[in-house]
């Protein structure tokens, strides 16, 4: 079994990334002088690949001999029985004694020799202690401590084996030392050990800019100069050359000075690489840049160039303006489409992968066949030929689209020639396979017989078609939003995907949430979900005689009143009202729980199986659980049974917990 399947599996409940940061690992609770490791941003957790790659499920360990010592997660407190520090997460473990990683490997000498007193030997006791070390660090300890029996000093065990604090650290790294200090030949570069940067130091590594946030870095006073820990034990390359990154052998220049990468367009203020040559200048970061990717905001593949080349250019993700004379990411299909490389190397625009040398996919993403100009043969329904009938039927809650699962209303559809099966003609033209700004991936349209699911952005549960990949999940409406996006509740302004930093109000519902779709004009702060953006702007309903309009939302003086629940409504939020502006709606009361459903089927879940079927009756049928009428406009009918129906998704989980 490799050691990694031992991580996932034994050592931490969610999925861990490789990442390379100097930090106390949360394996063995020290530092190491490699910083390469995996890393679990949900929990903030972090382990050595070292500690990891040289783990076991099970170990003989002669500090326990007779046993076998079996790899745990720590589950309550721990300390390790050798050198007595708490045991961060990992361990080895059998009954009441615990060895940590570290430990178990390189386990503490029973007896050292010391150098400074060599009449003295310091010995490890074995029952743990509160003492006072009398190395450097001067602190107070409670644990195993090394002890000179003939004086009574005692010493941490990390004190006597590693004084630097990290394994085989130099505590100073000299200009002769070609390999490590080719950054800064001029002084020595001191190792600090309590974390304190000088008043005069802006905070950060010289090299990489990273903020200094681990005790330990190396810094020159002279100079000014400070490096984190990743950049002392492995700096970057006095000289880099690579075609694909330019043309000539590139050199760093470690120090201080503004400059605008020929690569991103984006200003740097140390440390770049540069061409003499040529006058070319680029972050470190931007010599990795992949030359041809996949971008979720586009159908082609965009490939980096070092001068866009095309004036007034705006970048396909952010939205803003692009300095069309340095580098970025174009597509060679779309001549007017530019993207900037930050943006389009972000880890939610971009799935990671370089495709430089991959054959880009040809298949056939089409969803229908062409046979005459009103008959198409749709891939979810091959058994039959679909007409159009655009004369644009008034509201018939009968007649449903199984895409989208909404009633046909005004608009165009296909229509099966044999069966009652149609579709909405803009919901037939779905591709098969498309692109969407709320996935890295490309996502695979599903049709009705892949059940009923939930969808990840908007909650609504649907069994119409869906697009899907992995545990992506989006109903075909949620995934029709595209970019820019124009709601006729904010028409000076088109709407934009923003990847979520915080959570924003939506100007619909009032709701708070990440997934929003934005305004990016200055100053005007217009936010919108994906629930809200995709209701439907007009729908029939059993409260009036005439198609229901959504209304976004007014400013009034009276109160309002809704004509389904007979609750007091908030008129600044959406609603719906009817053609004489009389009456107004909740919306939620206008569309219900279940609208992604088509009445008719039948929803299988763990509890039984449920009928979707339509609220039309004269009478209202009663909830089995709210007691009260359902006023939804689809309900779910409790099978073998003639008058027991459930109105909402609160009062299916209440009926189930009951049950």
């Amino acid at each position: 079994m490799d050691s990694e399947g031992v991580l996932l599996r034994l050592i931490h409940e969610h999925s861990m990334i490789p990442c390379n940061h100097l930090r106390k690992g949360d394996c063995c609770g020290r530092f190491e002088a490699i910083s390469d490791g995996y890393y679990c941003k949900t929990c903030d957790f972090f382990v050595h690949k070292k500690c990891v790659d040289e783990a076991s499920e099970s170990i003989e360990h002669p500090s326990h001999p007779g046993h076998t010592l079996q790899l745990l997660s720590k589950q309550k407190y721990r300390y390790c029985n050798l050198c007595g520090r708490d045991i961060k997460d990992l361990c080895y473990h059998f009954g009441n004694f615990d060895v940590d990683l570290y430990c178990a490997k390189y386990p503490p000498p029973e007896v050292i020799e010391s150098s400074e007193t060599p009449c003295h030997k310091r010995t490890l006791l074995k029952e743990k202690i509160e003492f006072h070390c009398d190395a450097k660090c001067e602190e107070i300890g409670y644990g195993f401590p090394y002890k000179c029996l003939e004086c009574g000093l005692t010493f941490h065990i990390d004190c006597v084996l590693h004084p630097s604090g990290v394994k085989h650290l130099p505590e100073v790294i000299h200009p002769l030392d070609v390999k490590n200090h080719s950054c800064h030949p001029l002084h020595p570069l001191k190792l600090v050990l309590t974390g304190q940067l000088p008043d005069y130091s802006d905070g950060k590594c010289r090299l990489c800019e990273k903020k200094i946030d681990s005790p330990l870095f190396y810094h020159c006073s002279p100079c000014n100069f400070t490096l984190d820990m990743r950049c002392a034990l492995n700096p970057p390359s006095i000289s880099f050359e690579d075609s694909k990154t330019h043309d000539h052998q590139l050199t760093l220049l470690p120090r201080l000075d503004s400059f605008t990468c020929n690569a991103c367009g984006l200003k740097g203020d140390r440390s770049p690489y540069i061409c003499v040559q040529c006058n070319f200048i680029i972050h470190q970061e931007c010599l990795t840049l992949p030359r041809l990717i996949n971008i979720n905001r586009h159908d082609h593949r965009v490939a980096r160039t070092n001068l866009l080349g095309l004036v007034y250019s705006v970048c396909g993700v952010c939205r803003q303006k692009v300095d069309w004379t340095w580098g970025g990411y174009s597509c060679q299909r779309c001549s007017n489409y530019v993207v900037h490389s930050k943006c389009a190397t972000r880890k939610d625009v971009w799935n990671g992968k370089e495709l430089e040398g991959v054959i880009e996919e040809t298949e056939d993403i089409e969803p229908y066949v062409v046979i005459d100009d009103n008959t198409i043969q749709h891939f979810s329904h091959e058994e039959h030929y679909l007409k159009l009938d655009d004369n644009g039927v008034l509201c018939d809650e009968n007649k449903r689209c199984s895409a989208c699962t909404h009633s046909v209303c005004l608009e165009s559809f296909y229509g099966c020639m044999d069966c009652d099966f149609i579709l909405h003609q803009n919901c037939a033209k779905f591709p098969k396979r498309k692109r969407h700004v709320l996935h890295n991936e490309r996502l695979t349209l599903f049709t009705r017989e892949a059940g009923h699911f939930w969808c990840n952005v908007c909650g609504r549960i649907s069994n119409g078609f869906s697009y899907q990949y992995g545990d992506m999940k989006l109903d075909v409406i949620c995934c029709s939003v595209l970019e820019p996006f124009v709601h006729p509740s904010h028409p000076d302004h088109p709407l934009y995907y923003i990847s979520p930093e915080m959570e924003e109000v939506c100007n619909g519902c009032n709701m708070s949430g990440t997934r929003m779709l934005r305004c990016i004009e200055d100053g005007c702060g217009f936010v919108l979900c994906f629930k809200c953006a995709t209701l439907p702007r007009v729908l029939k309903h059993r409260v009036d005689d005439y198609p229901l309009l959504l209304c976004y939302g007014e400013k009034a003086n009276g109160i309002y009143w809704c004509e389904i629940c007979e609750k007091k409504m908030n008129p600044e939020k959406w609603f719906y009202t009817c053609k004489d502006q009389w009456a107004s709606l909740h919306t939620e009361c206008v569309v219900g729980d279940f609208s992604g459903l088509m009445p008719g089927s039948v929803v299988k879940a763990e509890t039984g199986s449920y009928e979707v079927v339509l609220n039309k009756n004269v009478s209202r049928p009663f909830c089995r659980q709210c007691k009260s009428h359902c006023m939804y406009p689809i309900i779910y009918k409790i099978p073998e049974t003639s008058v027991s129906y459930l109105c909402s998704d609160i009062c299916i989980k209440r009926f189930t917990k009951r049950d």
